[in-house]
């Protein structure tokens, strides 16, 4: 069996153990045994294929890993403005149809409507804010309507 195929399943091998274990490190090993595998199968003898390999693994876990690792440690984008009223809770202050409704989001009032549109949510049941629309909250009942 040529040792480019040997390296080819090494390839195999670590990809799959980074699957298991998301550490980023095993996936770049993979990356550059596949490297060495490639060129094995050029024809280029053994001591092109490790140096191909040590080449890609340093340079993968010196410069890509790094990197990847700081985009993981960002913390949670933030909501703002009407995006952050998706998902809240709200009081229907007038009742809701597919056209109209009035609703206590956050303190403020605001015109609904709801996401069902032959669904009629009565004053003082509580709603989720599903999306805002314009202006207007689209909004469904926490609990089945009696």
């Amino acid at each position: 069996m040529p040792i480019w195929v040997l390296w080819l399943i090494a390839a195999v091998a670590l990809g799959a153990a980074e699957v298991f274990t998301l550490t980023l490190a095993l996936g770049l090993l993979a990356v550059a045994a596949l490297v060495a595998g490639i060129t094995g199968a050029l024809g280029l003898g053994v001591a092109v294929q490790v140096a191909a390999f040590a080449v890609t693994a340093v340079a993968g876990l010196a410069v890509v890993r790094p990197i990847a690792r700081r985009h993981l440690r960002q913390p949670p984008r933030l909501r703002s403005g009407t995006e952050a009223l998706v998902g809240r809770s709200a009081v229907v202050l007038e009742e809701v149809t597919a056209e109209h409704g009035r609703i206590r989001l956050v303190g403020e009032e605001w015109s609904a409507r709801s996401l069902d549109e032959d669904q009629v949510i009565p004053a003082g049941i509580r709603v989720d804010v599903l999306e805002i629309d314009g202006a207007t909250a689209v909004v469904y009942p926490r609990e089945a309507l009696p």
